[in-house]
């Protein structure tokens, strides 16, 4: 009898998690299975900003998927998706490649959501691979050189940060660590340089406890960040951004942090889909189709009042790993068990040594503490992947 093939598409969070586990639990005779990543590394996407700022080496966000994977157990494939086919039950990548499975985990991650707003795919950054951080950090030292080579130009020092979520407000945070340095490489005047944040919401961070939200804008106001919220961006140009209100800001930057939708693949393969994401059941699986897993990004799971879970790494983390349990499961005859997420806190840096986060069920945690949280949250995730020895390589203490 053939070993049942498992095709996991994605090495973000949940599909590297779901990989690992099964790697952990079956034995190498039990099952075929096979990891398809774009990149033969991991990235930490709750890193990202720290590099697209420039303060922290790119390298720093990269695990690489040959030190974590037990070659024995995995096929890792290199490759691209280009499109899943539900009734042939393969999967082709963009190298004309076609793979087959039994079971199928997506986790193909998301992509920007732009809103319908004009010029933003066309001229605004985002924040979402090694490569996308790895352009943004080196277009932001170009403005400065740029700048000293024409003096009149004073817009290319100005950086406009479109969305106040997670990741806008801790990009802010870094940005306004980056830029004292920067103006001292250039012998700039720090006080040519200006930082927007701009937020559609009627708040800062949406949703998020009022005074860690008061609390964070304090204190990246003070690192000279000047927030524009309850403000929509209408337009983007390559000159800058025009607002709802009319407003043009002139800006050589503009990184779009304001959203993310699911891989439209899966839109494409004819899964039914909101904002690009599958409505799963309480195993993670399409609706029906009970071969196919979907977890992270492209995953949507609601609370028990009805509203979406928000999708973060601290729960594509979780569904990859009751994935992973169920898919076990499945393949010894046994039964499987409903995924049910457990919110452990939510951490946010503001740059050195400051933070925010709740955590413990309502432990409100600012500045010192909070970054310490974090830190030893990420030593959690690290521990998960690769255990004490990759821990200590990556940690920053």
């Amino acid at each position: 009898m053939s070993r049942p093939k498992i095709l996991v598409l994605g090495a973000g969070y949940g599909g590297l998690l779901t990989t690992l586990g099964l790697q952990q639990k079956l034995n190498y005779n039990e099952a075929e299975l096979t990891l398809v990543n774009k990149h033969d590394y991991h990235f930490i996407t709750t890193w990202l900003h720290e590099p697209a700022a420039g303060t922290a080496p790119i390298e720093h966000a990269r695990v690489d998927l040959d030190t974590i994977l037990d070659k024995t157990k995995v096929n890792f494939v290199k490759g691209t998706v280009k499109s899943i086919q539900r009734e042939a039950k393969t999967v082709t990548l963009e190298s004309g490649e076609t793979l087959s499975y039994d079971y199928l985990v997506i986790g193909l991650g998301s992509e920007p959501e732009t809103f319908g707003i004009e010029g933003l795919r066309e001229h605004a950054f985002s924040i979402r691979s090694l490569n996308s951080v790895r352009q943004i950090r080196e277009h932001i030292e170009y403005m400065f050189a740029k700048y000293k080579n024409d003096p009149t130009r004073t817009d290319y020092l100005t950086f406009v940060i479109g969305g106040a979520g997670f990741t806008g407000i801790e990009f802010s945070g870094e940005l306004s660590d980056r830029i004292p340095e920067l103006c001292k490489e250039y012998e700039v005047d720090p006080s040519l340089v200006k930082i927007y944040n701009i937020e559609a919401a009627p708040t800062a961070l949406p949703g998020f406890d009022a005074d860690l939200v008061e609390y964070a804008t304090r204190v990246l106001s003070n690192k000279g960040v000047e927030f524009k919220i309850n403000t929509p961006i209408k337009q983007c140009t390559p000159e800058g951004v025009v607002l709802a209100t009319g407003e043009e800001i002139k800006a050589g930057t503009v990184v779009w942090t304001g959203g993310v939708r699911g891989n439209g693949i899966v839109e494409a393969a004819g899964f039914e889909v909101a904002r690009g994401r599958v409505k799963v059941d309480e195993y993670l699986r399409a609706p029906g189709h009970e071969d196919v897993f979907v977890v992270g990004d492209c995953a949507l799971i609601f609370n028990d009042q009805g509203r979406p879970y928000p999708p973060t790494a601290q729960i594509a983390v979780q569904e990859g790993e009751n994935c992973a349990q169920n898919l076990a499961a499945l393949i010894r005859g046994g039964k499987m068990t409903p995924f049910v997420p457990h919110l452990q806190g939510t951490l946010a840096s503001l740059g050195k040594g400051e933070g925010i986060g709740i955590v413990f069920g309502n432990k409100k945690l600012f500045g010192s503490s909070a970054a310490l949280m974090k830190k030893a949250s990420d030593l959690r995730y690290l521990y998960k992947l690769g255990g004490v020895g990759l821990a200590l390589k990556k940690a920053k203490l």
